[in-house]
């Protein structure tokens, strides 16, 4: 029987009161950590959209650079132009990126599969401006038909299409891995072959991952600034939708506008970066929201 004379108590004495401190002290460390980061990017933020916000003007979006001498216009064309590069690189980085994670998720032997694994890692961990040259060498100083001995919007695409095919390929991979396999299992016991269930159920129940993969990816490539430096810097100051002319983008203009002494381009080069600071973020929060609607849908909890 209890000793009736021992008191019985819950708080925790010696060793576990200094574990329990010790929890408090870091997950404080944690919280702070975290709420000093919110900090920081919200800081960003405000300071870049506190600088451009003046030329937030109807003319800034529609409206062309001014001509030498004068002061106003807009970046018209380099908006154009990223959504061009954007969508070049997309159009040619998610197809064989998709079809590459597929091969080696459902397909590929076990040390092929480990082996592409390492190769888009090392891709992924390539400099940017390693790739521009690339692509400079391959597709501006040597003479192709059609595209010709210049800069064009497809060269710059193929080199942000480079920069987004290992982050669209291992993002894949990682949601085709969360895939349950009695998804699989159901569908081979109802006698489709393999392609059939990876194209009918594999593929419709990862979509919303895949779809979170590709909009990082696009994140990542629409603010990067050497690969188009080499590939695509050229350009004219009207839009332009032709993908075998050079065309401006928004990190070309940031990176022009911050040289020039002009109070007015500064703020245009502040206001080009808040819009890509905006599309991040908008990018980053969808990605978000479908990475979780994509968990409930598989069955996971965080």
């Amino acid at each position: 029987m209890d000793d009736p004379g021992v008191a019985i108590t819950l708080r925790a004495t010696g060793r576990g009161r200094r574990r329990l401190l010790r929890n408090k002290l870091f997950e404080a460390c944690a919280a702070a950590a975290a709420l000093f980061a919110i900090v920081v990017l919200g800081i960003l933020v405000w300071s870049v959209f506190s600088r451009g916000v003046h030329a937030f003007t109807w003319d800034f979006f529609v409206k062309g650079p001014a001509p030498f001498g004068e002061t106003g216009g807009g970046i018209a064309p380099s908006i154009a132009g990223s959504i061009l590069l954007v969508a070049i690189a997309t159009a040619m980085a998610l197809p064989v990126g998709i079809l590459t994670a597929i091969y080696v998720s459902e397909f590929a032997p076990r040390r092929m599969a480990e082996q592409v694994r390492l190769w888009l890692d090392v891709l992924n961990g390539f400099p940017s401006i390693v790739i521009g040259i690339f692509v400079f060498a391959l597709m501006v100083k040597t003479k192709i038909p059609v595209l010709g001995h210049h800069q064009s919007a497809f060269a710059g695409g193929f080199a942000l299409a480079v920069i987004m095919l290992p982050l669209v390929s291992r993002s894949t991979m990682e949601v085709l891995a969360l895939v349950p396999n009695d998804l699989r299992e159901g569908s081979y016991a109802l006698g489709v072959s393999k392609w059939q269930t990876v194209l009918r159920v594999v593929l419709p129940t990862s979509f919303g991952g895949i779809l979170t993969g590709t909009t990082l990816a696009l994140a990542r490539a629409s603010g990067e600034t050497a690969p188009l430096l080499f590939a695509c810097y050229l350009a004219g100051t009207n839009v332009d939708w032709n993908p075998t002319h050079s065309v401006s983008s928004l990190p070309i203009i940031i990176f022009e506008n911050s040289e020039s002494a002009d109070p007015t381009l500064h703020a245009q080069a502040w206001a080009a970066a808040f819009l890509l600071i905006a599309f991040v973020l908008v990018t980053s929060l969808t990605a978000r929201f479908l990475l979780d609607r994509s968990r409930r849908k598989l069955g996971f909890s965080r």
